[in-house]
């Protein structure tokens, strides 16, 4: 009988380990989640509005470094939006994200994030079709979008682009979560020289 009343302690003491721990995991899930929508909103945001210090708070660590500093990347995003040859800006003001399983590999949490993120380039000097069409294809290939669509009365060119942020919470981070922005070609190689081939393949890259 006293074997039996152990037994049955025991299992019940394991169920509610079980218990606790199945809960303390999904509510630690919801809220790294609950974060990490919340910090996406305000990436997406600083991104629209163009407030760059907020972009380089929320940028991973290591694109700051590889570019030297904060200054030199404030100023890279800078030219990115606006310079001698074109503006570019944001079309969408509350675009959808769409968010992968968040995922824990070798000791950093990871999450990828796709949404549908138009944006128009207006070009400085007036552009021809010749010049059009040579700038269609480089857009073409820099933000990796197939429909690219040059408008002459506005002398501008539509980009209809799916846009996917990775974010990355670890030990560079504070465990806090910052991004990769995948539409920079820069940070897209940059992330492919850090990170192995088991983290890539484990997120579909």
């Amino acid at each position: 009988m006293g074997i039996f009343l152990y037994l049955n302690k025991s299992i019940v003491m394991k169920t509610k380990f079980i218990f606790l721990f199945t809960l303390f995991s999904s509510f630690s899930f919801s809220q790294s989640l609950e974060k990490l929508k919340l910090e996406t909103q305000k990436i997406y945001d600083a991104n629209y509005t163009m407030d760059f210090d907020v972009i380089a708070q929320l940028t991973y660590p290591k694109i700051i470094e590889s570019v030297g500093n904060k200054d030199s990347f404030l100023e890279k995003l800078d030219l990115d939006y606006q310079n001698e040859e074109y503006r570019m800006r944001l079309e969408l003001v509350t675009p959808v994200f769409q968010y992968s399983d968040i995922k824990k590999i070798e000791g950093k949490t990871f999450c990828v994030i796709t949404y549908r993120n138009p944006i128009r380039y207006f070009f400085e000097n007036k552009l021809n079709s010749d010049s059009a069409s040579k700038k269609v294809n480089w857009l073409k290939e820099n933000n990796n979008a197939n429909e690219v669509v040059f408008e002459p009365k506005r002398n501008s060119i539509n980009v209809k682009r799916v846009s996917k942020l990775i974010a990355i919470a670890d030990e560079t981070t504070g465990n806090e979560w910052k991004f990769f922005n995948f539409d920079d070609a820069e940070q897209r190689a940059i992330f492919k020289t850090i990170f192995n081939e088991t983290i890539k393949k484990e997120l579909g890259f």
